[in-house]
């Protein structure tokens, strides 16, 4: 079984996390962000993840820690999940197109944490979510994940087309990297032996 559950609480929020990797996209994501649960959501049906969150932030001050600690503690629950790596297809990549927007995405769950970060959103807040807070959470994802991480905006004017179509893009190359490659579902797929 391919599942973790993280608990992690801190000063600033109270996070419970857990993913299965070979569910079927069923998600049950509560953080008090309504934009971002609507973004989780998006990461678990399009990756095919089980995924269920709960957060306790410290909303009366703003969302930021709440979706940077998601973020980690969504990041050591997929490295928890995916164990020493064995048999998957290991890189995932996908050019998503939303209305105005595309987004692409390649990444690589080599251990490596490593953002590359070339998307623009217009607007300083997306309803009442503060934009930047996808770079955010992608950051704090990655980097406790162990993902190399590269997202480049295509095109886009909308910024919750842009942050949707990020989301999107990020779950569906997930969905490919996590994949079991049926030539080599016994083997850790580096040449080193271990990611």
């Amino acid at each position: 079984m391919r599942s973790a559950t993280i608990t992690r609480k801190t000063a600033e929020t109270e996070i419970s996390v857990t993913l299965d990797l070979d569910g079927s996209g069923q998600y049950d994501n509560q953080t008090g962000v309504g934009f971002f649960d609507h973004m989780l959501d998006q990461l678990a049906r399009h990756a095919l993840i089980d995924m269920t969150v709960r957060t306790k932030g410290d909303l009366h001050i703003d969302a930021h820690h709440t979706v940077e600690d998601t973020g980690i503690a969504l990041g050591q629950a997929l490295a928890q999940a995916l164990g020493d790596k064995r048999g998957i297809k290991r890189y995932g990549e996908c050019a998503l197109p939303m209305d105005d927007a595309q987004v692409r995405c390649a990444l690589d769950l080599s251990g490596r944490p490593f953002l590359i970060w070339n998307i623009t959103l217009p607007t300083q807040k997306i309803g009442t979510f503060d934009s930047e807070l996808v770079r955010e959470f992608f950051q704090a994802f990655s980097t406790h994940g162990g993902i190399t991480l590269h997202l480049d905006q295509i095109h886009g004017f909308n910024s919750h087309h842009i942050a949707e179509a990020t989301f999107k893009a990020v779950a569906r190359a997930l969905r490919d990297a996590l994949e079991t490659d049926p030539r080599k579902a016994d083997a850790v797929p580096s040449t080193k032996g271990v990611l």
